[in-house]
């Protein structure tokens, strides 16, 4: 298993948002750019649709149930060096939190859609935030994280 410093993970929101496959094939081709080991988690069918973009796997690395991923951060036998949560629905900032309180490593919430803005305001644990209200088009997301991770535009 490959050190905490080693990866980085993409935790996939409800897959009905449009920008989130494009999104996530972003952020994983960034992290393995940075040296890091993309690492997907999400519910099965949010990893279908990414896995189906990057049949491959020339950007996606590994892929594994959210469940399992929170348990095994949960019981210290698995952590990352920086997480990145899509957030479109409520659900998302839970999942946001959780990964905060379990992770040692940095988080940064990706909160985009309609309501981006209200989403955002609920965040209230450490976290970084990238907060754009766009569901459809992924330039202005990739202009914002660029801006967090230092990861040119």
């Amino acid at each position: 298993m490959s050190g905490k410093e080693d990866e980085g993970l993409i935790v996939l929101g409800c897959p009905e948002a449009p920008a989130q496959v494009s999104l996530a094939i972003h952020l994983a081709h960034a992290l393995k750019t940075a040296g890091k080991k993309p690492v997907i988690t999400g519910n099965p069918s949010a990893r279908a649709l990414v896995a189906m973009a990057d049949p491959e796997r020339r950007y996606v690395g590994e892929m594994i149930d959210l469940d399992r991923c929170i348990e095994a951060m949960a019981a210290n036998e698995r952590d990352f060096a920086v997480s990145f949560v899509l957030v479109h629905v409520e659900s998302g900032v839970s999942f946001a939190g959780t990964i905060s309180a379990i992770s040692s490593g940095k988080v940064i919430a990706v909160v985009f859609g309609k309501d981006a803005e209200s989403l955002s305001a609920l965040i209230d644990f450490p976290c970084e935030k990238v907060t754009v209200r766009t569901a459809h088009k992924a330039g202005p997301l990739k202009a914002a994280i660029a801006e967090v991770t230092g990861w040119g535009a």
